[in-house]
């Protein structure tokens, strides 16, 4: 019961990481060349850690999943650029917009939705938590200081 939130927590930090980086950098001319530099770190590290796990199937799985792998890829494009147009135009504070929105398109979306995965009276009084977060944090962005 500890692991999803210890693996949540690790992941949090390395958002808070990212988000600090993109925060601290000064406004580039190519809105991409930051987000570049860092997946160019990130695919150093993640290259490094995949030698490290190597199996004798790895060709085989990535062959395999080519398919989703690029759907991935796609996401990371995407966030990456939705980050950059969030962060750069309105702050780091407004993460806590994406975030609650990204809780419902991954977890009702992708999660329930898709794959079908349990949903019970708890979460659906989270959703609707979630829900009433964004409406309270947009209204909040209208009103000065």
């Amino acid at each position: 019961m500890l692991k999803p939130l210890l693996f949540a927590t690790l992941a949090a930090i390395g958002n808070a990481l990212y988000v600090y980086g993109q925060r601290g950098v000064a406004a580039p001319q190519n809105p991409f060349l930051f987000v570049f530099g860092a997946t160019a770190v990130c695919l150093i590290l993640l290259s490094m850690a995949s030698l490290l796990y190597r199996t004798n199937s790895d060709l085989t799985y990535i062959s395999a999943n080519l398919g989703m792998i690029a759907i991935s890829g796609l996401g990371f494009f995407l966030t990456f650029v939705g980050f950059f147009l969030l962060y750069t135009n309105f702050g780091a504070s407004q993460y806590a917009l994406y975030a609650v929105i990204s809780i419902l398109t991954t977890s009702v979306g992708v999660g329930v939705l898709i794959y079908r995965e349990d949903f019970n009276i708890y979460k659906t009084g989270a959703m609707l938590l979630a829900m009433a977060a964004i409406v309270l944090f947009t209204y909040g962005n209208s009103k000065a200081g």
